[in-house]
């Protein structure tokens, strides 16, 4: 065994031997890359935390001492003497008593009358009845006319309405009676003894019922239907009835719209113009205008197109018509501008009443067919130049079939004096196919509440097909139209009218000549004066230039009429 004391130095030797011999083989190890794997992640070591309420150690502590004090205080004498404050008022204005009824009278020169009587009785809350009775009336005088000339329109509509939560309905009937006198006989015979004894009267009456309903949240939107009669002194008669219902079939991002038209109309005469028979027409129409209609914020298109069959019951002649339905409109600047056109058509039926209420001295002899507005083209841009200023202009190209013009009746040589229409006194009806271009364009201005300003004016251009001219129809139309309120109390309008000239025909068995109609400006006027909330006072002017013109062949008008009245508003 051997000593544990002579084992230990011996080991120590044995180690530095050996390390030497590694020193001397130290230059023979090459250089290594040691790449550390496990990234370094510092750590924070504990730190002492004093604590918030330390306690100390003193030997010596002292305690405070308490500090007693006063305030010497002398009173000021002060004369200011703060004003109360008080609240801000804001001025309103007085709101307008609106009143459910109301009566109008005036009276002015040439003998006219003028009244009117509204009123409106609310059934419930939901409800309402109203009724409208208008009067309108001259004894004439027409400057060097020598046969009567007097006239009167009397009117009394009422209506019943209810709007309930998901349906609307609107009831109407009403009665017109008119009395016109063809006083345009013709200067050949104004020198002939007895013509100042002629009868030249016609009275139209007519009669109507009818209504409209709106359904909510339907397929079936509205629908509106009618039913007119018209006679007159000369035993004619005509029958209208007209309904247009409206669907829409709302689509994901396009919207389905079919709307139908139907109307019929049945009438006659008892002779023609130059009495060898009687005339008598039927008329039976049908359309059908479906459309996709699209809207997004700028963006508004309806592409659609309206199918008519008309049956002529008469002539037993069956036609169909398919008129185009194209519109749309983009708002290119906000406001200010928005470009829009498209192309429209239809057909639309002429009726005895249509013409009356146009030209209240056609003769009870005419030729009633439909026309036929094959298309009309038009273009257009319509804004604002300002906030207070808009404008539209618009130009437009269409074609028509079978457009009715008013031409002046012939002189009838053999029956002369038997009726008071035969003079060249009255007119009747022709057709023709007619193309137009016309240019359009329209300007308002809206200062503030008190004062408005308007203008507009459209020129057309006629080409007929087989008559010489489009008889009647001016080239040349305007208006200027403006409101204004010079005080609370006093208020008014003022229009003026231009009309270009128009072109008519003089026919008799050995001439026919053609004569043109000087064109003419008519300026109308009226003012008012508020009394109180209640009552009103107002003055009316029409032809102030005091221009005798010729708005139909050998028809003068009055000249410069006048009409004072007052108008009281109340309730029942």
């Amino acid at each position: 065994m051997i000593n544990k004391r002579i084992f230990i130095p011996l080991l120590f030797i044995i180690c530095f031997i050996n390390n030497g011999f590694a020193q001397e083989e130290e230059d023979k190890i090459g250089t290594e890359v040691v790449n550390v794997v496990k990234p370094y992640t510092p750590t924070i070591s504990d730190a002492f935390k004093v604590k918030e309420m330390p306690v100390l150690n003193d030997s010596v502590s002292t305690q405070k001492k308490n500090v007693e004090y006063s305030i010497f205080s002398v009173p000021v004498a002060s004369t200011f003497t703060p004003a109360k404050g008080n609240a801000t008022k804001i001025e309103k204005t007085k709101p307008l008593k609106l009143y459910d009824n109301y009566a109008s009278l005036g009276f002015g020169n040439y003998t006219s009358v003028l009244a009117e009587l509204y009123s409106n009785l609310q059934i419930s809350r939901t409800d309402n009845f109203g009724i409208f009775l208008r009067h309108h009336s001259s004894q004439g005088g027409v400057k060097d006319v020598v046969v009567d000339d007097k006239f009167y329109d009397t009117q009394l509509d009422a209506s019943y309405s209810s709007r309930q939560k998901d349906m609307s309905y609107r009831l109407n009937a009403g009665v017109e009676h008119q009395l016109y006198n063809w006083y345009g006989v013709n200067s050949i015979f104004n020198t002939d003894e007895g013509i100042s004894d002629l009868d030249v009267k016609q009275t139209y009456f007519s009669a109507y019922v009818g209504g409209s309903i709106g359904i909510e949240d339907s397929f079936f939107e509205t629908a509106k239907v009618q039913l007119r009669y018209l006679g007159d002194s000369y035993s004619s008669s005509e029958i209208n009835f007209t309904a247009r219902p409206e669907f829409v079939f709302p689509l994901e991002e396009i919207t389905l719209k079919v709307d139908a038209d139907i109307d019929y109309l049945g009438g006659s005469f008892k002779q023609d113009y130059f009495g060898t028979e009687d005339l008598a027409y039927s008329f039976l129409n049908f359309g059908l205008l479906p459309s996709l209609v699209y809207v997004n914020e700028d963006l508004t298109v309806s592409l659609g197109v309206a199918g008519y069959v008309s049956m002529d019951s008469e002539n037993s002649e069956t036609e169909i018509s398919i008129h185009p339905k194209v519109n749309a409109s983009y708002r290119l600047v906000d406001e200010l501008l928005t470009v829009y056109g498209g192309a429209d058509g239809g057909l639309h039926q002429n009726t005895y009443y249509n013409f009356m209420q146009e030209n209240p001295y056609v003769s009870p002899t005419l030729y009633i067919a439909p026309t036929s507005e094959l298309y009309t083209a038009f273009a257009g841009l319509k804004g604002k130049l300002s906030s207070s200023i808009g404008y539209n202009l618009r130009a437009s190209y269409g074609k028509e079939e079978n457009k009715a013009l008013f031409t002046l009746n012939p002189l009838n040589d053999f029956n002369i004096g038997v009726v008071g229409y035969d003079h060249g006194n009255s007119f009747g009806i022709t057709y023709d196919d007619i193309t137009t271009l016309s240019v359009f364009g329209e300007l308002k201005v809206e200062v503030n509440d008190s004062f408005s300003l308007g203008a507009s004016a459209i020129f057309s251009s006629y080409d007929t097909s087989n008559l010489s001219e489009a008889w009647n129809l001016p080239e040349l139309e305007a208006s200027i139209f403006s409101t204004f309120n010079i005080t609370e109390k006093i208020y008014g309008g003022a229009s003026l009218f231009y009309v270009g000239e128009r072109k008519d025909q003089l026919v008799n068995i050995t001439f026919t000549e053609v004569i043109t109609l000087d064109g003419y400006v008519d300026a109308n006027i009226h003012a008012g004066y508020r009394f109180n909330e209640r009552l009103s006072f107002f003055i009316k002017g029409s032809n102030l230039f005091s221009d005798n013109y010729t708005k139909w062949a050998n028809y003068p008008v009055l000249g410069i009429q006048g009409l004072l009245g007052a108008t009281y508003k109340f309730d029942w």
